[in-house]
């Protein structure tokens, strides 16, 4: 792993887990900026370094997580050493991932969605997936606790498929994009990559109307949308919060 700042000293309650730098910053930023503003614990895993990627170094991008993680309110932020561009869903792998969940114990996960353009964002599904599972299997020795959290949710923002629910970001989508735009060596305009990467005065637009997009879904402004597996529960019919008609 590269130096990072250590495990907080208490649980971590949101822990958003991705396969690259500034993942997190485009699928679920805003969520993380709505938990910190309500009190609830975060934090960031990105699974690899970021040394593959058309712009920017490992080092850059290492630097600018580290100014991103502070704008979204996270409290703690690792990245491991899995190769960029070869996550691969494997024991060591997920151990490594293991290790980190029994030292965050997180109550919540957050996932990329398990169908992505890019492999590595599919991957990280599953390794994921299979690493809470096994964080909770006292037999597997890491040196810490055995701990399974008690929710996952894949942020699905780039997949094409109907959300389980959306989050209200609307009072947090400038600072959403300010921590998306942290990464300068990804984003500002500049020859490297030209043909592939957004240019940068389009950014805000995009991402503006994708949100705005999963907002209207619900009746809000401005929205991040998760898929869960499993069925949702409701105690009480009449505080349901999205209007029918």
């Amino acid at each position: 792993m590269a130096e990072q700042p250590i495990a907080p000293a208490s649980a971590t309650e949101v822990l958003a887990i991705a396969a690259h730098r500034d993942d997190v910053e485009q699928t679920c930023g805003g969520t993380l900026l709505r938990m910190h503003s309500m009190g609830v614990s975060t934090a960031i895993l990105d699974l690899t370094q970021g040394e593959a990627g058309t712009r920017g170094s490992a080092t850059e991008r290492a630097a600018e997580a580290t100014e991103a993680a502070r704008i979204l309110g996270a409290g703690w932020r690792e990245a491991l050493d899995i190769p960029d561009g070869r996550v691969e869903n494997t024991w060591e792998n997920r151990l490594k991932v293991v290790e980190v969940l029994r030292r965050v114990r997180p109550r919540v996960v957050i996932l990329p969605y398990w169908v992505a353009r890019h492999p590595d964002h599919a991957t990280a599904a599953t390794l994921g997936y299979e690493a809470c599972f096994l964080s909770g299997l006292a037999k597997i020795e890491t040196g810490t606790a055995p701990h399974r959290p008690f929710k996952i949710v894949y942020a699905s923002l780039y997949a094409d498929v109907r959300p389980s629910f959306v989050v209200d970001i609307t009072a947090f989508i400038e600072d959403r994009h300010r921590a998306l735009m942290a990464y300068h060596s990804q984003y500002a305009n500049q020859s490297a990559g030209s043909g592939l990467f957004v240019p940068e005065e389009e950014i805000r637009e995009r991402t503006f109307a994708e949100a705005r997009h999963y907002g209207a879904l619900a009746g809000v402004r401005y929205a991040e949308p998760f898929v869960q597996k499993e069925v949702g529960l409701v105690d009480d019919l009449t505080l349901i919060p999205v209007q029918s008609l």
